[in-house]
């Protein structure tokens, strides 16, 4: 049976979406096929027909979660807006929803070219976005390297917030770091 190409377009986003939920989740080693096709609802051969393979479907998923979050970023938001709302408990603890690079930067490096060359991309376009909202006042390269110090301690502080055991460190590594960038 034919699927018409507006089922396959909607298939096909489908399958993005919970991929790039699973893996920021699990991790890209921690998601197998199986589990995609299960929490898609789809079949192994509608993933392959739409993809070809899985090494694609990653980059594809990744690729959708990193311009997905970066359409959530408002024109008018704030770098303070967004460094509260970046550190928060709750960004924390939905990785799942949440910024693909803290939830992956540790798996890129093992990835294919074209993985982390999208995955550059995105870090390029989000370090864009922070340099726009740093002091007018500064120069151009001023402001690059702040914004890429800022969105390294962003991931980093989430990262690291996520690692801990201990809650009270957790909460503590996220305060600090946003006091800090406030700065």
């Amino acid at each position: 049976m034919r699927v018409s190409k507006e089922k396959a377009a909607e298939n096909r986003d489908r399958i993005l979406k919970t991929a790039s939920r699973l893996m920021r989740e699990r991790g890209i080693s921690g998601v197998g096929v199986d589990a995609l096709t299960e929490a898609a609802g789809m079949t192994h051969g509608s993933l392959y027909s739409q993809f070809g393979s899985k090494e694609r479907l990653v980059e594809e998923a990744i690729a959708d979660a990193i311009v997905a979050k970066g359409q959530e970023l408002r024109e008018g938001s704030t770098l303070g807006d967004y460094v509260s709302e970046y550190l928060s408990a709750a960004h924390r603890d939905q990785p799942g929803s949440g910024c693909p690079f803290a939830a992956l930067c540790c798996e890129i490096p093992r990835q294919s070219r074209g993985l982390r060359e999208r995955f550059t991309a995105g870090v390029r376009g989000m370090a864009g976005w922070l340099s726009d909202r740093m002091g007018s006042g500064i120069r151009q390269r001023q402001r690059d390297e702040e914004a890429l110090a800022t969105l390294a301690s962003l991931v980093g502080a989430l990262v690291l917030a996520r690692a801990v055991n201990d809650p009270k460190l957790s909460d503590d590594i996220l305060r600090s770091t946003r006091k800090k960038l406030e700065r």
